[in-house]
């Protein structure tokens, strides 16, 4: 069952929600953007288990604390359908735009992205490889702050995005760009854009990015290390 919110009703669920961040950030996540937050696991299992926006038959994702990860292997054995760990994520919080340092970009090129940039993005993110991954990435581009690095020919060689739960993320340099500082440039620039629009800010760093955790932290995200984010897949790819 579907329930729309009043708008009294939404300032009450984002007031609740921001009471539990960083744990409220992504309960449940797919390249259809569906995001659900529950206190009580067995009320999270339940939603899961009975909604009707899950189709059980086609492959999709959720992301969820890793704390869930039980729950998870739970509902799949019980639906019968494949189940893998796909990333396991540290959750990167920018509690203070204050403490984001002073870059000088001059002559640096920025910009946003734009739809001629979708395939870009999809062919050097690695779950970009399906239609489903595509639609989402145009989405984000189309409604969602996003920054980039211009090369001298107008071509993008560094560019981060923001997800539909206002994490951002998918943060690239093509490899003949990297060492010159231009990651530095476009998340201090997109943390400064999302703080503006009353976003917060943060970011999922995966456990083995090494480089970009240490960017992040270098930049004043910090992290609730008791609170990882996995992405689990369903089905097959």
């Amino acid at each position: 069952m579907t329930v729309e919110l009043t708008g009294d009703q939404l300032m009450l669920a984002e007031t609740e929600l921001k009471r539990y961040f960083p744990h409220s950030l992504q309960d449940c996540d797919r390249f259809r953007d569906m995001l659900v937050f529950a206190t009580d696991k067995d009320i999270l299992k339940e939603m899961i288990r009975t909604s009707s926006v899950i189709d059980w038959t086609m492959f999709f994702c959720l992301g969820s604390s890793l704390t869930q990860l039980e729950t998870m292997k739970s509902v799949a054995s019980e639906k019968n359908v494949p189940f893998h760990t796909l990333a396991l994520c540290h959750n990167m919080i920018l509690e203070d735009a204050t403490k984001l340092p002073h870059i000088d970009s001059t002559g640096i090129s920025v910009s946003s992205l734009d739809e001629s940039h979708i395939d870009l993005v999809c062919q050097t993110w690695k779950f970009g490889r399906n239609e489903g991954a595509r639609r989402m990435i145009h989405n984000m581009i189309a409604n969602f702050p996003s920054c980039c690095v211009l090369s001298a020919d107008g071509k993008p060689v560094t560019w981060i995005l923001t997800y539909t739960s206002c994490a951002i993320g998918m943060l690239y340099t093509l490899p003949e760009h990297r060492g010159k500082g231009y990651a530095r440039v476009v998340v201090n620039i997109i943390a400064r854009r999302n703080h503006a629009l009353g976003f917060p800010v943060f970011g999922f760093v995966e456990e083995e990015n090494e480089v970009s955790y240490r960017l992040f932290k270098s930049m004043g995200f910090t992290e609730d290390p008791s609170h990882m984010t996995a992405w689990f897949g369903f089905n097959n790819l």
